[in-house]
């Protein structure tokens, strides 16, 4: 089959790289932040908007769209560009994020998932074949394959077996890809055990992929094994493939990842910490909510040129989150999102004048990310209720 995604690389500096995404619906400028569209909407903007903020592919949740409308639904609609009106590169999850997250509703075998909808309640089967046969009924430019994510940290047996199945899985997922102007990324699994990864990634080679996905990461282990890891991926992978990590959109993140080689993001966090009060700025998160807003006629940022920033005070964002109006949903969301992306605007250009680790230095020496402690400890008790709803 053609390979329809490319990836030219157009100047690095160290193991960053900088470099254009080719897909069937146009390019991508790498490093990038796809903004994530749950159930075909980034929550509470229009395509359109999320585009201005300087978005140039976005993310789709297969788990929820062959839910809710459902596959046949998005066929007969054309698929997902044409349904939220979006003319750029979309790429599709393959629903195995949520045979983690929602374990307590799973079954797993080697032959497919059961699961209960989190809706209704039905019973659903999802295999690698279904997977992709949904990813191409919503017409993703990249679908992912099926994956087997396990919680970190995990031992080598348990994230060993989760790998053996993982490509399995990966190989029916090629052998049932059909359309050839869909692009079909492998997953490289194994924790935090380097034997594991070594091993995932000459097998997805093997089977031939245009594209990594590189999963099992901020799923509950520290920061500093994150970090390692993704610096031990950077020699493995190979050089001339599009790198994705996986659910990772924390500032300090993406900048780590992007020295150690990564391409491709996305995450919930920024709109989701906008939806509860929390706010991007140069110096860390800001809780709107506070006291010390209630008055500030400045703009939260006032380096910032989002919407928001560009036409409302700190102390209208602060009456609006206090006042629970959706307004403040959109505002906050516009300001979160494009914080994200001049972050990534800055970096591109900082790799292509040779200067990114300065540039990734000055921005951290401001930037407080949130207390590791707090985000494991938040993690241990979302683990005990998983495990509390198993039994």
């Amino acid at each position: 089959m053609p390979n329809v995604v490319s990836l030219r690389i157009e100047a690095t500096d160290g193991a960053a790289r900088v470099g254009t995404l080719t897909t069937s619906h146009g390019m991508v400028s790498t490093p990038a932040f796809m903004p994530v569209a749950t159930q075909a909407s980034v929550k509470a903007l229009t395509s359109d908007e999320v585009s201005a903020l300087g978005a140039e592919m976005v993310l789709a949740n297969t788990y929820h769209l062959m839910l809710r409308p459902g596959a046949d639904v998005m066929r007969q609609l054309g698929g997902l560009h044409g349904f939220m009106r979006w003319p750029g590169p979309i790429l599709t999850d393959s629903g195995g994020y949520q045979i983690y997250s929602l374990g307590h509703r799973v079954d797993v075998t080697d032959e497919a998932v059961a699961f209960r909808s989190h809706l209704d309640g039905s019973l659903h089967v999802l295999s690698p074949e279904r997977a992709v046969e949904v990813q191409e009924a919503l017409g993703a430019d990249i679908a992912m394959v099926l994956d087997h994510l396990t919680a970190q940290p995990a031992d080598h047996a348990a994230d060993e077996a989760a790998l053996a199945r993982t490509l399995q899985w990966a190989a029916r997922c090629r052998e049932a890809k059909r359309r050839d102007d869909q692009a079909l990324f492998g997953i490289v699994q194994g924790g935090l055990h380097l034997d594991l990864r070594e091993h995932a990634i000459q097998a997805l080679e093997d089977i031939g992929f245009p594209g990594y996905g590189i999963g099992g990461l901020s799923v509950g282990e520290s920061k500093a094994d994150m970090y390692g890891m993704l610096t031990n991926l950077h020699a493995m992978l190979p050089q001339d493939k599009p790198r994705y990590l996986m659910g990772v959109g924390a500032p300090e993140d993406l900048l780590e990842a992007i020295g150690n080689g990564v391409d491709l993001f996305d995450c919930v966090l920024p709109t989701r910490l906008a939806r509860h009060g929390a706010l991007f700025v140069p110096t860390g998160r800001v809780n709107i909510r506070k006291a010390a807003y209630r008055t500030q006629e400045a703009p939260v940022d006032p380096t910032c040129d989002c919407p928001t920033c560009l036409n409302y005070s700190a102390a209208y964002l602060h009456h609006l989150c206090r006042s629970g109006e959706l307004l403040y949903y959109r505002l906050a969301t516009l300001h979160n999102l494009r914080f994200i992306f001049r972050l990534l605007d800055e970096a591109r250009a900082a790799i292509r004048e040779q200067r990114f680790m300065v540039f990734k230095e000055e921005f951290l020496a401001q930037y407080a990310p949130a207390d590791e402690s707090v985000r494991v400890e938040q993690r241990r008790k979302w683990l005990a209720r998983q495990e509390s709803k198993r039994d």
